[in-house]
Order: C-alpha cells, then structure tokens, then sequence
C-alpha cells in the first residue's frame, strides 16, 4: 500500500479478509444492520474512497458519489427495512441475496428483491459492489420486514 494513500490512517473494518463462513456472516449483518440506519455517511464509510459501484443501472465512484445517491434513495425509499443473506464467499468476495421493502410518497408499497456481488481491500472496506435489484409492488398488509432484525431472527429470506 502507498504511503500517500489517505485511507491508510483509517482503522481496519473487521472481520478481515480471507473469509470464513463466519466472518462473512458477521460482515454481512454488519452491512444489513449499518443500511436499516438509513445513514448515508455511515454506510458510505464502509466502502474504500474510490470503490467502484452498480446498483441496478447506475454506476457510481467513491464514497461522495455513493454518499449523495445514498442519501437521494432514502429520500425515494420511505420507511425502509432491509434483510440481507450470505450466498456465497470466497478469499475477500462474498455474495450476497437481500430483500428491502419501502413506500413512495405516494404510499404505495414495494419489496425489492436483489444480489450483490462484494469484493474487499485487505483492511475490510469494500473496494466493489455490483447489485441487481428487481421491484415488486405489494400491499401494506403483505409486508414481512418492519425494521432492523428482532434478536433471534435466523435471517432466512423467503423467495417471495
């Protein structure tokens, strides 16, 4: 690593890679937990300062620019609740299938169905993030997640 490199003085984001089936797990609930903040700086500082971004068609570069989309989606994306579940990990890879359920300004509600694909620097700050995320519109009595995981809670995503 350079030595003018500004991220060097920040700490480490444990766990580190390589992964184990443990260590991902923890690394995924810790991004389900920092995204049900609906923080955009806080979820932003998760990411190296010029991680590379898709998320559905929009591609983004570091973390001001997922800052400000961040914070332009929860302004779209009201009353958002998210569960994420390991798929798969690999060296400083995980994957990851998730399901987040929101309301417009209109009141209409929505459970958003994805992937992403996450690959690491060697200090825990994600360095890449690709998600495909398909919309489904559904009524407010068919919601299933109303906010940050309950104590207890598997995890376990339903396929509908």
């Amino acid at each position: 690593m350079s030595t003018d490199d500004p991220t060097a003085a920040e700490p480490p984001r444990h766990p580190l890679p390589p992964f184990t089936a443990e260590t991902a797990r923890t690394k995924v609930q810790a991004a389900e937990d920092a995204w049900n903040t609906r923080d955009p700086r806080r979820v932003a500082a998760a990411y190296t300062r010029d991680s590379t971004w898709r998320n559905r068609s929009t591609f983004l570069t570091g973390r001001d620019e997922i800052e400000a989309f961040l914070t332009e989606k929860w302004r779209r994306e009201l009353d958002y609740a998210l569960r994420k579940q390991l798929w798969a990990f690999h060296e400083n890879r995980i994957a990851v299938r998730f399901q987040y359920e929101w309301h417009d300004d209109a009141g209409r509600w929505w459970r958003s169905y994805g992937n992403e694909q996450w690959e690491f620097d060697e200090r825990g700050y994600m360095s890449r993030r690709e998600a495909g995320i398909n919309d489904v519109a559904i009524t407010e009595d068919e919601r299933r997640i109303h906010g940050p995981r309950a104590p207890g809670d598997d995890g376990g995503i339903p396929l509908r």
